[in-house]
């Protein structure tokens, strides 16, 4: 006994120094490969469209440098008005989903009226598209002259909450559905109430399971923060619409549009990892 650890004293063998050799070769050789055909594809839509009969005019229409830096400003400001959108409605919209999907998983008969009414609440704003709602609550809403005068942000928000909670809440359903009822037994026996049950017990599970899909009803809703701007909301949307009237020139359009993909783009990269890992872990028989 040398005292010297086993790990210290071991070294890979040939055969297993060329398998690895040859695994780099092959993953630098793929790699490769990738690159190039990426590289080829896009030559060839390139060449395609600069090619085109009309591509000068939509060079100078969609791609002039001045107008898309003279743009950024500006529009930049309205998508700060984006962001603070966002952020609002996606806390309301956790708290009102939640709710929503609580309120559909009570039991006994005494609660039918309010499962009846989370359900047509869900059913009926699943079906009526954001730019309806929009309309109608940025426009019907104040016309009641019930409210005082409100900003377009402020109704702008509203209806993203409404429309988005019936999504959200449908989701935490599912993933509340998808807890298997011996844990509701379980919490049961162990003298808890239903209410408690279903935060300590049920909605904790519910969410891991269906992490993923709120992930993409946040990032689908990174997008469609920019539709307040159809009740006048200056945001990034409207800021782009200001500086194609001024310019006659729609680049804007391009600057805004390039601005909510870098908005969503990290949000769509980290769904994709914990969706990933998420997969993997079930894969390897881990608790999801």
């Amino acid at each position: 006994m040398t005292g010297v650890p086993l790990e210290a004293t071991w070294q890979p063998s040939a055969l297993e120094l060329s398998r690895r050799a040859l695994r780099r070769r092959a993953t630098t050789r793929s790699v490769l490969v990738a690159l190039g055909s990426s590289v080829v594809l896009a030559a060839v839509l390139i060449l395609s469209v600069v090619n085109t009969p009309g591509w000068k005019v939509v060079r100078e229409t969609f791609f002039d440098p001045k107008v898309a830096l003279a743009s950024v400003g500006p529009i930049f400001q309205g998508l700060l008005l984006n962001l603070l959108v966002l952020v609002i409605s996606a806390i309301c919209v956790a708290l009102l989903g939640t709710l929503l999907a609580t309120l559909r998983s009570l039991r006994g008969p005494v609660f039918f009226p309010l499962r009846l009414l989370a359900a047509a609440y869900t059913d009926f704003f699943r079906g009526v598209p954001l730019l309806i709602v929009l309309y109608l609550v940025g426009f019907g809403i104040p016309a009641l002259m019930i409210f005082p005068r409100m900003p377009a942000m402020f109704w702008g928000t509203i209806a993203l909450v409404i429309s988005y909670s019936a999504y959200v809440a449908e989701v935490l359903r599912a993933g509340m559905d998808a807890v298997h009822p011996s844990q509701r037994v379980a919490a049961r026996s162990l003298g808890l109430t239903h209410g408690q049950t279903l935060r300590i017990v049920v909605i904790p599970q519910g969410v891991r399971k269906v992490v993923p899909a709120l992930m993409n009803d946040f990032v689908s809703m990174q997008k469609d923060v920019g539709l307040i701007s159809v009740l006048g909301a200056v945001d990034a949307v409207r800021a782009a619409q200001l500086q194609v009237a001024e310019t006659f020139n729609f680049t804007p359009y391009l600057v805004a549009g390039l601005f909510f993909v870098i908005l969503s783009w990290p949000m769509i990269r980290f769904t994709d990892v914990v969706t990933a890992r998420l997969n993997k872990r079930e894969q390897s028989g881990g608790i999801v």
